[in-house]
């Protein structure tokens, strides 16, 4: 049964989980909707007095979200953290030249784009997780790509590592920071202060790409490839 709450126009689904051991509050990246997590055993009111304790912060969260953005004619998308202009041309394949990004007449603007920012992030993603990898002495057992929504890579106990292809609208700093911090996973599957010393130690003066990534993430997550 659901047990979505309202905190003034602000409507908030409640998730319970096994595993939370804290109520905790966020904003989704990709849409703007509220979830509020649960452990399994607090009351709806509880969670209730604890959305309204935080009603503030969430208005400021929720009108700080981007609207969603069309990939379409005319629009002007990021690419390697650079805005270009996309236009349709009488082109056989997708180009990039200067500040324009061009899609052959005819093709679905939206498709096209996206499978030319999965290739470049593929691309950059494999040099960099092969020079961080080479620095730490450690391979990863695959690399793959997604379209994620709650984080921007992964790494499994085995070595697997995952990122998302949004990477590539991003600065190519920012996409080398988190190649470099899920290479350090490798070496530490925690967030422990070695992890990061490890992050440093591969990609000294990270901490601006960080930043950067918390503070404009959610710009690279409202753009939207399909109608």
């Amino acid at each position: 049964m659901r047990e979505d709450i309202q905190i003034d126009d602000i409507a908030v689904m409640v998730r319970r989980n096994a595993r939370a051991r804290r109520m905790t509050l966020r904003v989704s990246r990709t849409d703007g909707g509220v979830v509020l997590t649960l452990p399994p055993r607090v009351s709806l009111k509880a969670a209730q007095d604890f959305a309204s304790s935080k009603a503030d912060w969430l208005r400021r969260a929720v009108d700080a979200m981007p609207g969603p953005q069309l990939v379409a004619e005319g629009a002007r998308l990021p690419v390697a953290g650079r805005e270009v202009t996309l236009r349709s041309l009488p082109i056989r394949r997708v180009t990039f030249d200067r500040d324009v990004l061009g899609v052959p007449v005819g093709k679905p603007i939206g498709a096209s784009v996206q499978a030319w920012l999965k290739q470049r992030a593929h691309v950059s993603l494999i040099e960099a997780v092969g020079r961080h990898a080479a620095n730490l002495g450690r391979q990863p057992t695959a690399i793959s790509l997604r379209d994620t929504r709650s984080r921007w890579g992964s790494c499994t106990s085995d070595g697997r590592l995952m990122f998302s292809w949004r990477l590539a609208m991003a600065p190519i700093e920012v996409l080398d920071y988190v190649a470099a911090h899920e290479v350090a996973h490798l070496a530490h599957m925690d967030h422990s202060p070695r992890f990061w010393a490890q992050v440093e130690a591969l990609m000294p003066g990270y901490a601006p790409y960080r930043t950067w990534l918390r503070q404009n993430g959610s710009g690279l997550q409202a753009w939207r490839f399909r109608d």
